[in-house]
């Protein structure tokens, strides 16, 4: 977990201090032209994966036979997509009325033979736990390609920088594990062996296809009835949100669910692990989001210009769906890791479907601001299937977690109203408001957790001396 938090943080560095440079060389029509195409690119390389990456992981001794044949099964999907893509380009440009599409994406698609190189020898490094050369590899990868990003931002290309940055950080990792790893592929494919993964695979691809449509249909939507620039500014606050919520969670879900497939056959074991990261996760992160809700305005003036403040009240409502979904994965991996994959593909539908729902009928009724309040209740949606599931199957009851997290989802939201409220009082500026509501919120919750010496704050201090006498 150390090396995969080092991994995440310094790439949240990089990309903070990148992204401060290119909101001021690039429009947000640029972003927007390549969040239109997000949706297509992820749907292609969720079809080439084909849930056989999690296979891999959650089977306890892969074979060579099994490593080969999903190879060659990932560089067949990458050809057969990617003219897919090609051919589609024109039409999805017309769908957009934006006619550079067409070439972006036929340019941006060559992403689909580079990643079919290196999924293999990826999966092979998180099996073994390996996170401290996945950590150097990214961390390279990202400072690379986005210096290369912003260098032609500068000369001018506009949309082609962000397409070479998404070319080089899938090109530099697939170069360096095909010649650094000594793995290479059998001439060999086994339909027994493909056969094996599939029963699992199957329904995690289908899991995974359900969950990036999910998770994209509303730039579809945004980029169908407004325009790139529209697009542009979600982009931008989408990303920036998703930022702040994932960064700690997906270090530790990334760490957390190969070691949840060596326990799964102890419930118990398995339960008490996804309650200290359920409580760890909301601990940390509710006080984070909370906190930019309240700044969002001089955070993103400071960081992107005031070219970008209409971002802010699409970032301010994502907020809140980011406090589910910083959980999220929490419980949905720990349901894979224990083999349910039917099981999460049936309830990732019946989420999807309510998704599409709650995120359309939002749009139909309030325009864009229905749209966010639609993700923000397919949000809170998916979390409690998610508990659900998990309290079903593992035996972590879904009224034991909530109560677990209850205590600080109650104090952050009380800090965040007196915050706000101080604020009110006061006419200060956009800049000492921001001071004065984060050292608000800081005394609030950092004194509640001194006083009352919460379980998760007592456990997160254990984790800190054992880390400092290492």
């Amino acid at each position: 977990m150390v090396w995969t938090a080092l991994q995440r943080y310094s790439i949240m560095i990089i990309q903070f201090i990148s992204g401060i440079i290119l909101a001021r060389l690039l429009t947000p029509h640029d972003y927007g032209c390549i969040g239109m195409l997000t949706i297509f690119m992820v749907l292609a390389e969720s079809f080439i994966d084909g849930g056989f990456g999690s296979a891999l992981i959650q089977k306890k001794r892969p074979t060579q036979v099994d490593y080969s044949t999903i190879f060659f099964w990932n560089l067949g999907m990458s050809v057969l997509l990617y003219a897919v893509l090609y051919f589609s380009a024109p039409a999805i440009a017309r769908f957009y009325n934006t006619p550079l599409l067409r070439d972006v994406l036929r340019v941006q698609g060559i992403i689909l033979f580079i990643s079919a190189f290196n999924i293999v020898q990826r999966n092979q490094l998180q099996k073994k736990l390996n996170f401290k050369v996945l950590s150097m590899v990214t961390i390279l990868t990202s400072i690379t390609s986005l210096t290369v990003t912003i260098l032609m931002a500068y000369l001018g290309y506009g949309v082609w920088s962000l397409v070479a940055q998404h070319i080089l950080t899938a090109l530099i990792p697939a170069l360096f594990f095909w010649f650094h790893i000594k793995w290479r592929p059998q001439l060999v494919f086994s339909w027994q062996s493909f056969r094996e993964l599939f029963s699992f695979g199957f329904y995690m691809f289908l899991t995974n296809l359900l969950n990036q449509f999910g998770h994209q249909i509303q730039g579809l939507l945004i980029g169908r009835f407004y325009n790139a620039t529209t697009m542009g500014f979600y982009s931008k606050a989408n990303a920036t949100e998703r930022l702040a919520s994932q960064s700690i969670s997906r270090v530790m879900t990334q760490v957390t669910y190969p070691l949840y497939a060596e326990v799964q056959d102890d419930k118990e074991r398995l339960s008490n692990m996804i309650k200290r990261i359920t409580m760890t996760l909301s601990y940390i992160t509710f006080p984070f989001l909370f906190i930019l809700l309240l700044c969002a305005k001089p955070i993103f003036v400071i960081l992107y210009s005031e070219r970008w403040l209409d971002s802010v009240p699409y970032f301010q409502v994502l907020c809140i769906a980011g406090l589910a979904y910083s959980l999220q994965s929490v419980n949905y991996q720990s349901i894979s890791a224990i083999g349910r994959s039917q099981t999460l593909f049936v309830w990732t539908f019946v989420k999807r479907i309510m998704g599409i729902v709650f995120v359309v009928a939002g749009l139909l009724i309030a325009g864009m601001k229905g749209l966010l309040v639609g993700m923000v209740i397919n949000a809170w949606f998916s979390y409690a299937v998610n508990i659900g599931m998990v309290s079903k199957y593992i035996g972590y009851r879904w009224w034991n977690q909530l109560k677990d997290i209850m205590p600080v989802m109650i104090v952050s939201m009380v800090a965040a109203l007196v915050s706000y409220g101080v604020g009110m009082l006061f006419n200060f500026s956009m800049y000492v408001d921001g001071v004065i509501k984060v050292s608000v919120y800081a005394i609030l919750y950092v004194g509640w957790s001194y006083f009352f010496k919460p379980e998760v704050g007592n456990y997160l201090r254990t984790i800190l001396i054992n880390l400092k006498k290492k």
